[in-house]
């Protein structure tokens, strides 16, 4: 099994915007490797795919250099500036200090909803795909349709939908959402993760069946060889364990067939990112 979302952080040691308010106190604190390793051997992955939380070229470097020394992190996806003029040797660079395996930008926090669409962005994306990597989509409905720019205008590489675009789930809305959603999945060169869901619902009164209508759109909009599991850990903390996130995603996928349950809990991410282990 593959887990191809999670993330490692230390508040001691570096801001992260994005967990300021209250709400968050739960998960402001380190999670390190070892307790990585913890919930992933209990859960029985063998591999994980680990995705950055800032936009810092040094955190890349770290989560690069750490994939290198502890086997469960099949590969990194990092940042890189994709507006940055010498964004090839940065990637280069990147690339021969560890297994990386795609680039992510918070594109979800830009003001601009268009921001994928800009040009100078477009070109540093097709940079990355130049470079044999994948490029994770970090977006909620709003900044779809440019994300559709950039993957038609980049028709060869490969893109990867992070949260299934973070459908609003507890707000019970499901346009513009599911329009969406199908839309870009129309795309074959987009492959999305069935991951995020949990904090997308009501964080105290979620249960699977609240998830069950968002999964089967995504199942049928993208197929499960397109499909792959991601925790989201240890974000997924803020209204589930390790565990209780894995667990929902093999009920949800309980109607699948064998084949089609390993695409979605492994060979999809093999695929996507190009993972040898």
């Amino acid at each position: 099994m593959i887990d191809a979302h999670h993330h490692l952080w230390d508040p001691s040691r570096r801001d992260y915007p994005w967990m300021a308010g209250a709400a968050l106190d739960p998960i402001r604190h380190p999670y390190t490797v070892d307790d990585l390793r913890a919930v992933t051997r209990l859960a029985g992955v063998r591999s994980t795919v680990l995705v950055q939380t800032v936009p810092a070229e040094e955190e890349t470097v770290e989560f690069l250099e750490t994939a290198e020394v502890e086997p469960v992190i099949a590969g990194v996806v990092g940042w890189v500036d994709l507006t940055a003029a010498d964004i090839e040797d940065r990637l280069a660079a990147l690339a021969a200090l560890g297994p990386l395996v795609g680039i992510r930008h918070q594109a979800e926090g830009e003001a601009d909803p268009g921001w994928l669409a800009r040009p100078d962005v477009l070109r540093g994306l097709a940079a990355v795909g130049a470079a044999g990597l994948a490029y994770d989509l970090l977006v909620t409905a709003a900044q779809l349709p440019a994300a559709r720019t950039a993957v038609d205008s980049l028709p060869d590489m490969t893109f990867v939908l992070d949260h299934a675009a973070k459908p609003p789930i507890s707000q019970d809305r499901w346009q513009p959402w599911a329009d969406e959603l199908a839309s870009l999945a129309d795309r074959e060169n987009v492959y999305c993760k069935l991951s995020g869901l949990v904090t997308e619902a009501d964080w105290t009164e979620w249960r699977v069946g609240h998830l069950r209508r968002h999964t089967e759109h995504i199942l049928e909009s993208f197929g499960t060889a397109r499909l792959m599991f991601g925790s989201d850990w240890p974000v997924c903390e803020l209204a589930a364990s390790y565990e209780v996130v894995l667990d929902t995603a093999v009920s949800l996928t309980g109607s699948l067939t064998d084949p089609e349950r390993l695409d979605v809990f492994e060979h999809t991410a093999r695929r996507a990112y190009a993972i040898s282990h």
